[in-house]
């Protein structure tokens, strides 16, 4: 049993997630979030906390942004787009248990508080301005399961996990899994 409320985008999500786990599900039925959609998950929140899994594509980061706005303290859990596609969609009606389960199980929480990292460290890491940024960040979101960023969301997830300068060096330097 999953004590939190699950926020999905739709009745796929659901239909998937109770398939392998005993839950319950808040669809949003897009990104155009009602009120009422709104308040019933800040009630959820309130009562059960809630976590919000969303498809790791545009429509996905702009419902997980607009909640995080509405109701902070939400926990985010984040799949990989090539974890979760068929031959024409991505989404997490698509996802294998197994998938479901470690994205389950590595859950984020955005908060206001400043982490220690800077942009500046973020350029000297090369995780922007460097025409291999983009590789380099999708290392790091994939090994610490954060969904993908660009430069700026990136940072802020790291800071709220707290990850230091060499933290973030060990991962990208690994030449192991490249």
């Amino acid at each position: 049993m999953i004590k939190e409320v699950i926020v999905v985008e739709g009745r796929h999500d659901t239909i998937n997630l109770k398939q392998y786990f005993d839950c319950e599900t808040i669809e949003t039925h897009g990104t155009c979030l009602s009120d009422f959609t709104l308040s019933l998950i800040k009630k959820a929140k309130e009562e059960r906390g809630v976590i919000i899994f969303c498809d790791p594509d545009s429509p996905g980061e702009k419902i997980r942004s607009i909640i995080n706005q509405k109701i902070p303290g939400c926990k985010n859990a984040f799949l990989q787009a090539d974890e979760c596609r068929d031959k024409r969609k991505v989404g997490i009606e698509h996802a294998s248990k197994e998938v479901l389960e470690k994205a389950l199980s590595q859950l984020i929480t955005y908060n206001d508080n400043k982490g220690q990292l800077s942009m500046n460290d973020f350029y000297e890491l090369g995780l922007s301005g460097k025409d291999n940024s983009a590789m380099l960040r999708d290392k790091l979101q994939r090994y610490y399961r954060l969904g993908k960023a660009n430069a700026k969301t990136l940072l802020k997830r790291c800071n709220m996990l707290d990850l230091s300068i060499d933290d973030i060096r060990k991962v990208i330097l690994d030449e192991s899994d490249s």
